[in-house]
């Protein structure tokens, strides 16, 4: 893909000097774990979702029990100062048949039309990251077309125990199966940490062929057979062709407004914080026009914490009452309309605005893959 470059005219010779520029080449966003906006901790995780860094996602059925955060062990003079670190606090020494567990990366399909999937020009992808971990021994990187039901997987070893180690991994062109041209899930990228036989009892389809369960992650090391186990992972880039470069290092807040499309935390944790200005449209409910950071995905929805009067509107009158959640009226992927979910008594027609109160509630908004 080409870069995007901003110039300018230089007043002194009259060409064209750089003044930033913007690579994209890594597929992956938020590839080097330097943006958390949800949390950069969790604890006692037993099941699925985005927890801490964004963009990479957490995939989970029965087993053990993990703590997912953002770390500052990283491989040293390589340029990172965080990572993802996954911690096994409850132990599965024997996994069920059906028990796995991957940290997931999705991508849309309209970000992937260069690499001509499904022709006779499909471009190779080469995945390149840092890992470490004291459990040694096969690990499994695979990349899964849901357009088309059809996967490619490939293993890695981490040879030693405590150590930074680059992986690099090639995984061929497919000349099966276009990818959709939207805003949707496409490709997703596992990397697998545990496995089942439902996914182990195969041979791992190292060449693309349709997806089929048993032959997704075989030879998988089980990271969840002990609580002295811990995984950590960074620099993670996809790039087509069949060799990986350095990682593309993204000034912060262009990572940011990567990640905004998927995300956008708003406010969080913080007592008496304005979230927009609002007015009142009748006696018992205001409404706040919040326009969004940066254009999202799609409509996006609420994602908040809730509790007794953990809100407030207040108005210029300096009155105000007190209300427990919000909900979204109306939204497009550029602004949203937010009113008060619960009855307030208000006098109709003034304006002010919506506020946090409580220091355990946070408003975000997600449209996530």
């Amino acid at each position: 893909m080409s870069e995007l470059k901003v110039d300018k005219v230089s007043p002194r010779s009259g060409t064209y000097v750089s003044l930033n520029t913007v690579g994209s080449k890594n597929i992956i966003i938020n590839g080097d774990m330097s943006i958390a906006q949800r949390s950069t901790s969790v604890a006692s995780i037993t099941g699925s979702g985005y927890y801490t860094v964004d963009r990479h996602r957490l995939a989970i059925s029965s087993l053990g029990t993990w703590t997912m955060s953002q770390d500052t062990d990283v491989p040293t003079g390589q340029g990172f100062a965080t990572s993802l670190k996954m911690d096994c606090t409850t132990a599965d020494a024997a996994p069920a048949a059906s028990d796995v567990m991957w940290v997931q990366h999705r991508i849309e399909g309209q970000n992937l039309q260069y690499i001509k999937k499904g022709t006779a020009n499909a471009e190779s992808l080469t995945l390149s990251f840092w890992v470490k971990s004291n459990k040694t021994g096969t690990y499994i990187a695979e990349l899964e077309d849901t357009d088309n039901s059809r996967h490619i997987a490939k293993s890695y070893t981490i040879d030693s125990s405590n150590t930074w180690e680059k992986k690099t991994i090639t995984f061929a062109g497919d000349t099966t199966g276009t990818l959709t041209n939207d805003n949707n899930t496409s490709l997703e990228l596992h990397l697998y940490l545990g496995a089942g036989t439902n996914y182990t009892s195969g041979t791992l389809a190292t060449s693309w062929a349709s997806t089929t369960d048993a032959n997704k992650a075989v030879g998988q090391v089980n990271l969840a057979d002990s609580t002295a186990n811990e995984w950590y992972i960074t620099g993670v880039q996809l790039e087509a062709g069949t060799t990986a470069s350095d990682f593309e290092f993204l000034p912060y807040d262009v990572n940011l407004r990567r990640c905004q499309r998927y995300y956008q935390n708003v406010v969080r944790t913080e007592q008496d914080i304005p979230v927009c200005m609002a007015s009142s449209w009748s006696t018992t409910t205001a409404y706040g026009i919040f326009p969004l950071y940066t254009t999202m995905r799609a409509t996006p929805s609420l994602d908040q914490v809730t509790g007794s009067s953990y809100y407030r509107y207040y108005n210029a009158f300096d009155s105000s009452d007190y209300f427990d959640s919000f909900e979204l009226f109306i939204g497009t992927p550029n602004i949203v309309n937010l009113r008060n979910a619960d009855s307030m008594t208000i006098t109709s027609g003034q304006s002010g605005w919506f506020v946090l109160l409580n220091a355990n509630a946070y408003l975000a908004f997600d449209a996530e893959l």
